[in-house]
C-alpha cells in the first residue's frame, strides 16, 4: 500500500451540493459559498451546471453565477455539462476554465440522466472534451454509477474500466469514478480504482462518493490507498442527483479534510474555515447539515 502525501481537493458544493435541494438558493448566496470555499483553500470548484432549468431549477442561474465569479488566476472554475449545448453555454460565459463531462455506466440511468444510452454518453463526453481542448480550455469526465445503478443494480467492473480507457483517448485531464447512489464498499472501491488507474495511466483518477449508506469516508480512504489522487467533496455533506432515486449527500468537505490531514495527507485546505462555512451554509439551508466534524468539538484542543 502506497499513499500519496498530498491529494488534490475539488469542492463540488455549489453544484452537486445544491442541485437537488428544494430550497432555491440565491445567486448571491451561491457566490458567497464559492468565495468562502476559495478562502478555505479550494483551488478547483464545481461552480454550476449548464442543464435544462426545467429539469434542474436550482441551476437556472448558471450564467449569472459565472458573471459574478471572482477574477483569479489560481483557481479553476468547473462547469458540469451533459451535451454540446451545455458545453457551448459554458464556454460562452468566458468564465468556465474546465468542462465537466459525464458518461454513465448503464443504459437505464444514462437515459434518465441525459436521454441517451451508455455508449452514446461516452461519445458525447468525448465530443465535449474535444470541444474544450479546441477552445483552449480543459475538460474532465466523470463515469456516473461506477459502483452501482439505481435501476440496473450491480455494474460490471470490466464495463467501467473499458469506458475509462475509451474516454482517456479523448484527452481529458482526469477520469472520475462516481458512486452516484452511495452503494460502494471499500474493497470494491480499492479494486476498481486500481484497475482504472492502471488502464488510464498517466492520467490521474478522481473519485466522487455519496454517503448514502454511511460508507463514504471509508471509500475515500480506500480510494486514496489504491492510488486516487483527486477527491470530490461538498461542504456540509449536501448533495444528490435529481435523476437517481436515493442518491443522498456527498462526503462532507470538512470531514474528508479532517480525516486526511490527521492521517498526514496534505489537502491544501483550511479546516477551521471549512467548519465555519459549513455552519454558515446550515443557516442558509435552514437545517442541520450531515457533516459531522462541524458538529463536534475541536480536536486537538489548542493549548
Amino acid at each position: 500500500m502506497s499513499i500519496s502525501g498530498r491529494i488534490e481537493f475539488v469542492e463540488v458544493g455549489p453544484r452537486d451540493g445544491l442541485q437537488n435541494e428544494k430550497l432555491l438558493v440565491s445567486t448571491q448566496d451561491k457566490l458567497a459559498l464559492i468565495n468562502r470555499a476559495i478562502d478555505a483553500g479550494a483551488r478547483r470548484i464545481e461552480v454550476t451546471s449548464f442543464v435544462n432549468p426545467t429539469r434542474v431549477p436550482q441551476m437556472a442561474d448558471a450564467e449569472s453565477v459565472c458573471a459574478g465569479l471572482p477574477v483569479r488566476d489560481d483557481t479553476t472554475f468547473i462547469g458540469l455539462v451533459m451535451n454540446m449545448r451545455g458545453a457551448e453555454r459554458a464556454l460562452a460565459t468566458g468564465r468556465i476554465d474546465q468542462l465537466g463531462a459525464v458518461a454513465v455506466a448503464t443504459d437505464r440511468f444514462a437515459m434518465a440522466n441525459q436521454g441517451q444510452t451508455s455508449d452514446e454518453s461516452v461519445q458525447a463526453a468525448k465530443s465535449i472534451i474535444a470541444l474544450a481542448n479546441a477552445e483552449g480550455r480543459t475538460a474532465q469526465c466523470t463515469i456516473a454509477a461506477s459502483f452501482g445503478c439505481p435501476f440496473e443494480g450491480e455494474v460490471a467492473q470490466d464495463r467501467v474500466v473499458a469506458m475509462a480507457a475509451a474516454l482517456a483517448e479523448a484527452g481529458p485531464v482526469e477520469i472520475a469514478l462516481a458512486d452516484t447512489i452511495g452503494v460502494g464498499n471499500p474493497a470494491h472501491v480499492a479494486e476498481l480504482v486500481a484497475r482504472v488507474r492502471d488502464a488510464i495511466a498517466p492520467l490521474p483518477v478522481r473519485v466522487h462518493f455519496h454517503n448514502t449508506r454511511n460508507t463514504g469516508l471509508a471509500n475515500v480512504w480506500a480510494a486514496v490507498t489504491a492510488g486516487a489522487s483527486i477527491i470530490d467533496a461538498s461542504i456540509g455533506g449536501l448533495g444528490g442527483c435529481p435523476f437517481a432515486p436515493g442518491a443522498a449527500g456527498n462526503v462532507p468537505s470538512e470531514d474528508v479534510v479532517y480525516m486526511l490531514e490527521r492521517a498526514g495527507i496534505d489537502t491544501g485546505m483550511d479546516l477551521d474555515r471549512l467548519i465555519e462555512t459549513s455552519r454558515w451554509l446550515s443557516d442558509i439551508m435552514g437545517r442541520k447539515l450531515p457533516g459531522m466534524v462541524a458538529q463536534s468539538p475541536a480536536f486537538p484542543v489548542a493549548a
